[in-house]
C-alpha cells in the first residue's frame, strides 16, 4: 500500500468514527476566544490520525491543530498536516459542513492533499502531478473568470473590520456575489470545483489550508497570502486562493494598492 492509499483509507476511517462520535454527548471548551471552539470530537480524531500515522510510519511528523507539533523547528522529512473537524462551529450548530483535511508534505515539497466532507461522504484528494479527484471523479480544470462575473468566497465578519472592512468591500462590491459556507477547507474545495471563483481571508493556520491548496493546484488554481508570496506550512498566513485570472484581479487592483494597510495587518495576524 503506498502512502497515498494509506492516507485514503485512514482520512475515510476517521470520519466513519466522527460520524459514530456525533451520537454520544459533545463537549464543548473555547480556546482563543467564546467562538474558537473545540469538542472532544476534535481531539479524539486528531489523536486517532496521529496514533495510526506514527504506527505505520514512526518517523513522520504531524502538525495538528489540537496539539500535535505546533512549534516544529523545521519541516525536514514527512509531514502531515492535520485539521481533525475543518468548520467546528458548523459541527456543533448545523452537524454537517465541516470536514476532516490533510496535507502531506515531502522536506517542504507538497506530496498529497486530501479534504472529506465527512456527511456527505465525499472524499476530494490529489497527489501532485496526478489530477485531483471527487471521490473518484477526476476533477476537471477550473476556468478562469472576472471578478464582476464570479461568486467569492468570504467571512461577512471581516468586511465589518475598521482596517480591513474598506479593502474587502471594494472586492465584494465588484464580485456578482460573496458567500461564506464556515469551512475553509471546503470554501478552497469550493474553488477548486469551479463553484466560487476565489475565496479571501486575512488569517488561517497551516492545517486550514495545506490539503485543500494541494487539491486546488492540481486544476489550476493559485495561492498565495494578501501580498502575493507563497503559502507554506511553517506559519499562519493570510490567503488568497482562485482561479488564475480571478486571483490576480483581486491581487493586482485590490491588494496592492493598500499593501501598506496590509503588511502592517499580515504582521500582527501572523503572530
Amino acid at each position: 500500500m503506498s502512502l497515498y492509499e494509506f492516507a485514503q483509507g485512514l482520512i475515510l476511517e476517521a470520519g466513519n468514527k466522527v460520524r459514530i462520535m456525533m451520537k454520544e454527548d459533545l463537549s464543548i471548551e473555547t480556546k482563543s476566544n467564546p467562538n474558537d471552539l473545540v469538542t472532544n470530537v476534535d481531539k479524539a480524531t486528531e489523536n486517532y490520525i496521529y496514533d495510526a500515522i506514527l504506527r505505520s510510519y514512526p518517523d513522520h511528523r504531524v502538525i495538528g491543530e489540537e496539539g500535535h507539533g505546533h512549534h516544529m523547528e523545521d519541516i525536514n522529512g514527512v509531514v502531515w498536516v492535520v485539521d481533525p473537524i475543518d468548520g467546528t462551529l458548523n459541527f456543533v450548530h448545523q452537524q454537517e459542513g465541516f470536514a476532516i483535511s490533510i496535507g502531506i508534505y515531502r522536506d517542504g515539497k507538497p506530496y498529497a492533499g486530501l479534504v472529506y466532507d465527512v456527511m456527505k461522504d465525499v472524499l476530494y484528494h490529489a497527489k501532485v502531478g496526478e489530477g485531483a479527484f471527487e471521490n473518484n471523479h477526476e476533477l476537471k480544470t477550473i476556468d478562469n473568470t472576472q471578478l464582476n462575473q464570479s461568486l467569492i468566497g468570504i467571512n461577512p465578519n471581516w468586511v465589518t473590520k475598521p482596517k480591513m472592512g474598506p479593502i474587502f468591500s471594494e472586492i465584494v462590491n465588484q464580485a456578482r456575489s460573496c458567500r461564506a459556507f464556515g469551512s475553509a477547507a471546503l470554501e478552497i474545495i469550493s474553488v477548486a470545483r469551479g463553484q466560487l471563483a476565489a475565496y479571501i481571508t486575512p488569517r488561517l493556520q497551516p492545517w486550514d489550508f495545506a490539503g485543500g491548496l494541494i487539491i486546488l493546484n492540481e486544476v489550476g488554481g493559485i495561492g498565495s497570502n494578501l501580498m502575493g508570496e507563497p503559502l507554506t506550512i511553517e506559519s499562519a498566513n493570510s490567503i488568497l486562493v482562485g482561479n488564475k485570472a480571478t486571483h490576480n484581479e483581486i491581487l493586482e487592483n485590490y491588494l496592492n494598492p493598500h499593501n501598506e494597510v496590509l503588511t502592517e495587518l499580515h504582521q500582527r495576524f501572523r503572530k
